[in-house]
């Protein structure tokens, strides 16, 4: 008889903690390995988490909403059904206690305890500048400021060394955590950071100032009060992510945006000739696929729209990884296709279907959302003309396709004659930070992309 601990597992590289959202299992279930055991969330992506071994779920120690530290032990399985059976006979204490109401749990926490302080633990390295951050109530403490302290050890180190705050730090590693450089080009110029920020922030302390970086603090807005007959209905973790990650981005980049019709009259011909051959092979041929075909062929002729920004340097992106928006009743996820430029259409529209199923049925991996150099997003499948997305951080630029239909246009004849035809149209919308793109770059490649779609060739379908 044996028990095996199901920890909270370490997604992703960047990963330290992350939700238990939804158990599948109750205690005394029995569980097959592999088998689905729990939902996690973390700022990376949903995903049902299997369980390690055969067995029966003996002890729940992480109750569902509760965040903890990776490689916490969140559940005990016994290992053998029999043993699960007369497990209780053994240690009568625990699961009389469990037995009598799952509320006890957090007075459990004994052993479970390394859970919650866990998060908070980095702080501790801080030596004495850190701490008092760390120690303010979790209420108080802002989704942008969690994320952001979770910083590397090293860091940690650094910070504590120059008797350093990381929360007033600007961060331009993911989710605005900081990094190595961070902390040296914060040391280079420190006058500048402290002069309007810190006093103020320190006033208004439960306003809850948030300093972004030299000379610039954004206050949060007023405080609402739900009316009588009003629903208030908490924010789940991907949608806090979700609103700290567009926040951040609209405060990092200069937005622009630009727009171009395209012709897809082709394209259509071209999907309705293919689509019952792509539907044999188990493939939904749709626009969406032709447009992210082109795309990518098209940012290997205009790399800095597969760019990126560190400091004051542009990194040109070796591969083409298009993030793909999926729309979820729970939040927005973006799956990447990696080397998308080395798909044929056939394998893009694949692609493109794969991840979107995985997305919905919370079978991504933490690797699958990451690493993505352009993004693109669909907002015509639900009749948006045109959109005009923000930046996914840390690219350069993210296209939005608009609603396609038929509509009247003027077209010219091989004999110079102008008459009014019915074509497929539809806009598209490109977004890019105009601190390394300017607008005749995002227009060159507009150009570009119209054309590749617009004369988009039989044999490459």
């Amino acid at each position: 008889m044996a028990r095996i601990d199901v920890v909270m597992p370490q997604m992703g590289e960047s990963i330290a903690e992350g939700t238990l959202s939804k158990w599948l299992k109750k205690v005394g279930d029995p569980v097959k390995r592999d088998e689905p055991m729990f939902e996690i969330s973390t700022d990376k992506v949903d995903a049902e988490i299997p369980a390690p071994s055969a067995g029966v779920l003996a002890e729940i120690l992480v109750q569902e909403g509760q965040t903890v530290a990776v490689q916490t032990v969140v559940a005990r399985l016994e290992t053998d059904a029999g043993a699960a059976v007369s497990a209780p006979a053994a240690p009568s204490p625990a699961p009389a206690e469990k037995a009598a109401a799952p509320a006890p749990k957090p007075a459990e926490p004994p052993k479970a305890a390394p859970a919650p302080p866990a998060p908070a633990a980095p702080a501790a390295p801080s030596a004495p500048a850190a701490p008092q951050p760390a120690a303010r109530p979790a209420a108080a403490e802002s989704m942008e400021e969690r994320l952001r302290t979770k910083s590397t050890p090293l860091v940690r180190k650094m910070a504590a060394e120059h008797n350093l705050d990381i929360a007033r730090i600007p961060g331009s590693g993911l989710a605005g955590r900081v990094t190595k450089n961070d902390i040296i080009q914060y040391l280079e110029a420190p006058p500048a950071a402290p002069a309007p920020g810190p006093a103020p922030a320190a006033e208004r302390r439960p306003a809850a100032d948030l300093t972004v970086g030299p000379g610039v603090r954004v206050v949060p807005g007023p405080e609402v009060e739900p009316w009588e007959g009003d629903r208030v209905e908490p924010w789940s973790r991907i949608r806090k992510l979700t609103a700290d990650h567009m926040i951040m981005s609209r405060r990092v980049s200069a937005h622009v945006s630009s727009l171009i019709e395209v012709d897809y009259s082709r394209i259509a011909k071209l999907r309705a000739a293919k689509k019952a051959e792509y539907a044999e092979r188990g493939v939904n041929l749709t626009f969406l696929a032709f447009i992210a075909k082109a795309s990518a062929d098209c940012l290997r002729k205009h790399p800095v729209l597969n760019a990126a920004v560190q400091g004051e340097s542009t990194i040109y992106r070796r591969d083409i990884n298009l993030g793909v928006a999926v729309a979820l009743d729970w939040g927005l996820i973006v799956p990447v296709i990696r080397h998308a430029d080395e798909l044929s259409l056939l394998g893009v529209a694949r692609a493109i279907q794969d991840v979107a199923d995985r997305a919905r049925a919370k079978k991504l991996s933490p690797d699958e959302v990451q690493k993505g150099t352009f993004t693109i997003t669909n907002p015509g499948v639900f009749g948006t003309v045109v959109g005009l997305p923000i930046l996914n951080q840390p690219q350069s630029a993210i296209l939005a396709v608009g609603s396609i239909g038929k509509q009247p246009a003027v077209i010219t004849t091989s004999d110079g004659t102008d008459t009014i035809a019915i074509r497929t149209r539809g806009f598209l919308g490109l977004t890019f930070d105009h601190r390394i793109v300017d607008g005749a770059d995002s227009d060159r490649f507009l150009a570009d992309l119209r054309k590749s779609l617009e004369e988009f060739p039989d044999s490459a379908a």
